[in-house]
């Protein structure tokens, strides 16, 4: 059965897509996204808003204007990999996608994703083309043409290194391998989710769809970015790209990525080469009186430090899903620091001799 989110009767259609949309405030931006949403030319889908405890009108909106969605209500804020987690074990469908609510849609969007799967059995999660919404030649900075990752934890994309965003001139429009499809919207085998588990939680928000990603890689999966399926995102509706807890929570979790997802010898190796690398971060930053990220930098350690056993049950859970070595893994990132070349080499761009992804 199938639910379209104006939709006051149930359609005869089995769906093969469950949308899961977590919800907080901002009642104003999900009507945006449900409207782009119900133009959707795929049929077979239904769509589920995890609501984390808004406090404006959220709630009562979507129980007037739009009663065919499945609307789950948390009683507190369990922050996106929380909301997600919620409408994944509701979720019974072949495939789940992952939409953030501040987004806007192509008709034709999801319809490409899922022949896309249909048609490459051996890649377990994919995300479209994202824009940015208020200025749709350029990428959208959550994700843009698909996720890549360097050896040391540190995410970029196709389009996006850090602050520099690439106009889309069409350079991305093949299919490819990337590392990780971003939160932002993103299509998942229901399979890949039974194998390797839900979103961490403790990520709360930020990077924990890219952690997910990681561990798709270690039990076999591929991850592609599909540039005929096209989104636009409006960035930083819950938290800004300046704000203080977005930067501690971007530094913290990409180390509990890194420390959680590589074998015991590579997380000490690769952790020692990570933490040099944040004390010249952490240098630079005090120099340029970047008083947030320094403080961002430190809290992430520190949280570390206090957080051992935490560390050591993810890894545990990692295990038991690994099926490729990190040699395996690595060699579908970026075998250079992205940060170093971009913030002391001042390089806007990384050098595709030193990335083993290709196209598809």
């Amino acid at each position: 059965m199938r639910f379209r989110p104006d939709s006051r009767v149930d359609i005869d259609v089995k769906p093969r897509v469950s949308i899961i949309i977590p919800h907080w405030n901002h009642r104003e931006v999900l009507a945006d996204c449900l409207s782009s949403l119900n133009k959707t030319t795929f049929n077979a889908f239904q769509v589920i808003i995890v609501d984390n405890a808004s406090e404006d009108d959220s709630v009562a909106y979507i129980q007037e204007h739009h009663p065919g969605v499945i609307l789950i209500q948390n009683e507190e804020n369990l922050g996106f990999a929380g909301g997600c987690n919620v409408g994944l074990a509701r979720a019974d469908t072949e495939f789940v996608v992952i939409l953030n609510n501040d987004t806007t849609l192509e008709p034709e969007w999801l319809t490409h994703l899922v022949q896309f799967m249909d048609t490459h059995p051996n890649v377990g999660i994919a995300q479209p083309k994202l824009l940015n919404a208020l200025d749709p030649e350029h990428f959208d900075y959550s994700g843009a043409a698909g996720g890549y990752m360097d050896i040391y934890g540190f995410p970029f994309a196709r389009g996006r290194i850090y602050e520099t965003v690439e106009p889309d001139r069409g350079q991305y429009d093949t299919p490819a391998n990337i590392f990780w499809a971003s939160g932002t919207a993103c299509i998942l085998r229901n399979t890949v989710i039974e194998q390797v588990g839900h979103l961490d939680e403790v990520f709360f928000a930020h990077m924990e769809e890219i952690d997910l990603n990681w561990r798709a890689h270690l039990a076999g999966w591929q991850v592609a970015a599909v540039p005929d399926a096209i989104v636009y995102h409006h960035s930083g509706y819950t938290l800004p790209p300046a704000s203080p807890l977005k930067k501690y929570l971007n530094h913290r979790n990409s180390l509990l990525m890194l420390l959680g997802n590589y074998r015991l010898w590579n997380m000490i190796s690769r952790g020692f080469q990570r933490g040099f690398l944040d004390g010249l971060a952490l240098l630079f930053t005090l120099v340029g009186r970047d008083f947030d990220r320094s403080l961002a930098i430190i809290r992430a350690w520190a949280w570390l430090v206090a957080h051992i056993p935490t560390v050591f049950r993810k890894r545990k859970q990692v295990r038991s899903i690994r099926k490729l070595s990190d040699s395996e893994v690595e060699s579908r990132m970026y075998q250079a620091s992205i940060a170093l070349e971009y913030y002391l080499l001042r390089r806007k761009t990384w050098d595709q001799r030193r990335h083993g992804i290709d196209e598809l």
